[in-house]
């Protein structure tokens, strides 16, 4: 079943277009890793997945729908993005990995925010962390483990590895790994050749704006 399609899509920042008559198609339960030049468009498409900007021209439809008919916050609980340098707010870890809860309205549930932590190798204890002594790396696990924490059916990962050492790479990419298996679509952007093709069962290749090819892997 096709989750996701562009027709015909364009994007262009008002200098010049970014993204160049775009024509894919998704199918639910894909791993699609997408790699490329840096500034080829890679993170442009993510960024129109999930509503942070709009088509200049064309249209993406979600579950057969346009995704401009969707309300932004809603579409993003479906399409959830997650950036290579993620932005941690407020004070605290608990006030970020609390978000998800406070925009539907429910409990914190602790256990679930506990039992995501360890999944990842990481202490209880860093909910009471301040964000800005976080490295790098903790704030790239940190940002994935508040994303994932309703399980979103579209997960957009952005160089969401790019800070972190050789085990947590690991650590994070079973755990991807793992939710695709059990139904979550993909789209993984990564400059790591290797990475590109662990999982994937489709290669995506973007260069300047345009699909240079989509590679059936597996």
């Amino acid at each position: 079943m096709c989750i996701l399609e562009f027709e015909k899509v364009y994007f262009n920042d008002g200098k010049k277009n970014i993204l160049k008559d775009i024509n894919l198609k998704i199918e639910n339960r894909d791993f699609i890793s997408i790699v490329g030049p840096s500034g080829g468009g890679k993170s442009t498409l993510l960024k129109l997945i999930s509503h942070l900007i709009s088509p200049t021209e064309g249209s993406i439809h979600y579950k057969g729908n346009n995704i401009l008919e969707y309300a932004p916050t809603e579409l993003r609980q479906h399409c959830a993005y997650c950036y290579q340098n993620p932005h941690l707010f407020g004070n605290t870890v608990l006030e970020n990995l609390s978000f998800p809860y406070e925009i539907r309205g429910k409990e914190v549930d602790f256990e679930k925010i506990y039992e995501l932590l360890a999944l990842f190798k990481m202490d209880k204890n860093y909910i009471n962390k301040n964000v800005d002594k976080l490295s790098g790396g903790e704030k790239q696990r940190l940002a994935l483990i508040r994303t994932l924490t309703f399980n979103p059916e579209i997960l957009l990962l952005d160089e969401i590895t790019s800070a972190l050492d050789v085990d947590n790479t690991i650590i994070v990419e079973n755990i991807i790994k793992e939710l695709n298996k059990k139904g979550v679509t993909v789209l993984w952007i990564t400059h790591n050749l290797e990475q590109s093709k662990k999982f994937a069962n489709k290669l995506l290749t973007i260069e300047e704006g345009k699909i240079k090819s989509l590679e059936v892997l597996k």
